[in-house]
């Protein structure tokens, strides 16, 4: 049970008015007249309920107490997270110099009408360099057979058949091989091509591009494909991953690119003969590298040493970014530049370590305090600047929040000018930013974190300090090892800037810096031999099949907007459930839930008929027929899909 709390001064209002009212005859014996009509009287409750006032406050624990007890007890805000973004940079013209865009780069959007930008910058060096193709090769469903067609798609003896094996087979593939790394390239191949392969939609051929990272074939990216599938003369142009490891296939060792013939999803047409190949040519367009949400700043001074211990500085922009080689605190005195080492906290640091910790949120900068112990003896935790030295902060990063989950195609204004780059943008939506912990949130999860510690024993454990990993991290659970022995799996769910309406799969998708991040923290926290699986919950699609009757007078158009929106927030793995904190695990929906739901709808009769129907958000596509109830495993969490509204 929790422990009770006293009451500082448990007088009320009665009890006050009482006790003056005895004191009358002490200190005033010539007032005589006790009753309420008397003015004094009324002056005397006055009083009496403000006094009663300032008691309810005292006996109350301040937010600004109870947040310093937090502080006190080591419980910290979590600094806000940063979004990233793929920036695509395109060259001006088509050139055999390579080009660099250096680590750095600033890339904003459109600004505002108060003249605000959101501003992006590459977290590494990009190079772009035209391809040279040495190899080609085919090769069926095995990948251990190859037939080299280089020399026929060199010389343009044959047209070269993609898809050589006979009936083709999903697993087939044409493979390019290069001398040198494209990774994050913008490769456009130029495809002369003989019309054999019809029978398919050429708006959506059975092919996909991969590359070979080191230890897996992953997608590249079509961003525009003029030759229906290598159906016809045209150009294809492809988003090459930021990974691209090479290989040997064939006896020839390059950097491989190839189209694999993919199995045909309902309702898609396949080739009905392979597509042959007469020329190929590859340029590069130009280079994606990643960026964060960020804004560098260059050398700052942020104040002068007084040489007093436990001195504090502040930055003058906040909130500063995980820390970089090269950013550092720096103390400048007669002697030189000292560079400072920044650690977690004083504890082991000795009045010669030149230590400092940083809280990223706020933008401050500590240096050691000066402790007394019990038994008399002083000890300094970290040196001290001398009197007179200037603390410069020799560069740091500032940026993060929600703010930078910018649109895709939001992010084309360079702010520097590089040689050979025509042009920049931001081909797909910035994901990852999430605001800093609010004081109520931290309220909440500080007596949680105080009873149970840091470590990770319990599920409960695990799901908090995957909470805590990171602002990004919106739900967590923690599931028990599927065999004996076996990884402890944790699903998260990471944090949407505007979780409303139709979302895609790729919304929730971790990113590697996160899984990084959530994986790094449990391991300090875990248990000796406890291994943990981190990944996402399966998302079932549902699509809700509702009719509605509206209420008399009622435009049918805006209480089908309602219904809709209010199914779109109910069903959703962030906004939905009944406690609006996101649709519970384990937890069926059933008609009867969604029908309420409508009912208190304003404009809404009833609701006549409700149905679900299950809905694969990889095919984009509903199978399955109409049901009352749809049921959930424990690794699962429903999101919303094409709802259909009908109002009469």
């Amino acid at each position: 049970m929790a422990l009770p709390s006293p009451d500082l001064d448990d007088r009320r209002f009665q009890d006050l008015v009482d006790e003056a009212k005895r004191l009358i005859p002490r200190y005033c014996p010539e007032w005589t007249n006790h009753n309420v009509s008397d003015p004094g009287v009324a002056l005397i409750e006055l009083f009496a309920w403000m006094s009663e006032m300032v008691l309810y406050r005292l006996n109350q624990v301040p937010d600004r107490y109870y947040t310093k007890f937090l502080e006190l007890v080591g419980i910290e805000l979590f600094p806000p997270s940063v979004a990233r973004a793929d920036l695509t940079f395109w060259l001006s013209s088509i050139t055999d110099q390579v080009v660099r865009v250096p680590k750095g780069t600033e890339v904003a959007t459109t600004p505002q009408a108060d003249g605000s930008q959101v501003i992006f910058t590459t977290e590494s060096l990009l190079e772009i360099l035209q391809p040279e193709m040495i190899a080609a090769l085919t090769a069926g469903t095995d990948e251990e057979s190859f037939t080299d067609v280089w020399d026929a798609l060199r010389y343009e003896r044959d047209a070269v058949m993609c898809f050589g094996s006979q009936p083709m087979t999903p697993g087939d593939a044409f493979y390019v091989g290069f001398s040198n790394s494209l990774a994050g390239n913008l490769l456009r191949l130029d495809v002369e091509a003989s019309i054999e392969g019809i029978g398919v939609d050429p708006t959506r051929p059975p092919l996909a591009w991969e590359v070979w990272s080191g230890e897996a074939w992953i997608p590249a990216k079509v961003h525009e494909d003029s030759t229906g599938g290598l159906n016809r003369d045209g150009f294809i142009m492809l988003v090459i991953p930021l990974e691209h490891a090479p290989l040997t296939l064939g006896g020839t060792r390059g950097f491989w690119l190839r189209a694999r013939l993919t199995p045909a999803a309902a309702g898609q047409p396949q080739y009905q003969a392979s597509p042959q190949v007469r020329r190929l040519l590859a340029a590069s367009l130009g280079g994606t590298v990643q960026a964060e949400h960020s804004r560098h700043i260059a050398s700052e001074l942020v104040g002068r040493s007084d040489g007093s211990p436990a001195q504090t500085f502040r930055v003058d922009h906040a909130p500063i970014l995980p820390r970089e080689t090269g950013e550092q605190v720096e103390v400048l005195t007669t002697d030189g530049v000292e560079v400072w080492e920044e650690v977690v906290d004083f504890v082991d640091s000795g009045p010669e370590d030149r230590h400092v910790t940083i809280d990223g949120s706020s933008g401050q900068i500590h240096f050691g305090p000066r402790i007394r112990y019990p038994d008399g003896t002083v000890r300094q935790h970290g040196a001290i600047p001398p009197e007179g030295a200037e603390v410069v902060m020799a560069s740091y990063r500032t940026g993060g929040g929600a703010i930078g989950n910018v649109g895709s195609g939001t992010l084309r204004q360079l702010r520097t000018t590089i040689p050979y780059i025509d042009r920049v943008i931001n081909l797909e939506t910035a994901r990852g930013g999430a605001d800093a912990e609010t004081i109520d949130n931290a309220k909440q999860r500080g007596p949680m974190s105080i009873r149970t510690g840091q470590r990770a024993v319990t599920s409960r454990d695990f799901e908090r300090l995957t909470i805590e990993a990171s602002a990004e991290v919106a739900r967590a659970r923690c599931l028990p090892s599927s065999t004996p022995g076996g990884p402890i799996r944790m699903l998260v769910v990471p944090r949407i800037a505007d979780p409303v309406g139709q979302m895609e799969l790729d919304d929730f998708a971790l990113s590697n810096e996160l899984a990084g991040q959530i994986g790094d923290h449990l391991d300090q926290r875990r248990l000796v031999g406890t291994r943990v699986e981190i990944g996402t919950p399966f998302y079932q699609g549902v699509t809700v099949a509702a009719l509605i009757r509206s209420l008399p007078g009622r435009p049918a158009g805006l209480v089908r907007q309602r219904a809709l929106d209010s199914l779109y927030r109910f069903i959703n793995p962030l906004t939905g459930g009944h406690e609006g904190e996101g649709w519970p695990f384990d937890t069926d929906l059933n008609a009867a839930s969604v029908a309420q739901l409508i009912e208190a709808i304003d404009g809404v009769d009833r609701v006549e008929e409700i149905l679900f129907f299950e809905y694969d958000l990889r095919t984009d596509a509903r199978h399955g027929g109409g049901r009352e109830v749809l049921r959930l495993d424990a690794q699962s969490l429903f999101l919303s899909a094409h709802h259909q509204v009908v109002v009469r």
